[in-house]
């Protein structure tokens, strides 16, 4: 009856109010996580951008298993990236939070598969046997006398632990109000846009590395776009 006199119905198919975001003021560590998922973005995008200047300065074209991390790299960036670009617009709801988080997590996960799978051929450089060990010790640079794969297996590691770090405050950060202005913005948007620019120049060398062919060779050594179109011989 009072639904009548008020004229408003209900009925079990009705979809419940999306419940509004907590309108407290901006709080110490949501901005903490803020900058953090900036500085995660920020991160993979450097890394990103060595692998890009081995591959164009000192031309070492990466192999099958240099692209699959590179492509985990990029699913990890892009989860953070994802995080800031919701931190521009004053808040993150948690379901943006979790997603950009979990996809990070994935591609860090994973990427830490290949890395360690391809550092175990450095490894077993020296065995002499048939398991690629050969063509590893003579394929790839390193760091402070650190294979780059190793390197990248550790980001990897240390990613997987910071994420799982950050998820146990997810409860204190998220639908929180963040600054919209300022160096928040001006740190968000240049994240946004190095990682944007790294991301696509990363896969254009891909595309000119791989040509028209659906698979890599195990140790690449041209560009193949460019032998496909005639361009060079």
């Amino acid at each position: 009856m009072s639904a009548l006199l008020t004229g408003r119905m209900t009925t079990p198919l009705s979809t419940p109010a999306i419940p509004a975001l907590e309108p407290g003021p901006p709080g110490v560590i949501a901005r903490a996580q803020y900058w953090f998922a900036c500085f995660f973005a920020a991160g993979w995008t450097a890394v990103l951008g060595g692998g890009l200047y081995l591959q164009l300065a000192r031309g070492e074209h990466p192999c099958p298993l240099c692209v699959v991390q590179r492509m985990f790299m990029v699913l990890a960036l892009l989860g953070a990236a994802h995080i800031v670009r919701q931190g521009l617009r004053g808040t993150v709801p948690r379901r943006d939070y979790l997603m950009g988080w979990g996809l990070a997590l994935v591609g860090c996960t994973a990427g830490a598969l290949v890395a360690g799978r391809q550092a175990l051929l450095y490894l077993r450089a020296g065995d002499g046997g048939a398991t690629g060990g050969a063509l590893a010790e003579a394929y790839g640079s390193t760091v402070r006398g650190v294979p780059s794969d190793v390197w990248a297996w550790c980001f990897f590691q240390a990613s997987v632990l910071a994420i799982g770090a950050v998820l146990v405050t997810s409860h204190l950060t998220t639908a929180r109000r963040i600054p919209v202005r300022g160096a928040h913005h001006a740190a968000g948007v240049g994240v946004l846009f190095l990682a944007g620019a790294v991301v696509a120049v990363s896969a254009a060398a891909v595309f000119l590395e791989a040509g028209l062919h659906v698979f890599l060779p195990v140790a690449p050594g041209r560009y193949q776009l460019l032998h496909d179109l005639g361009l060079v011989r």
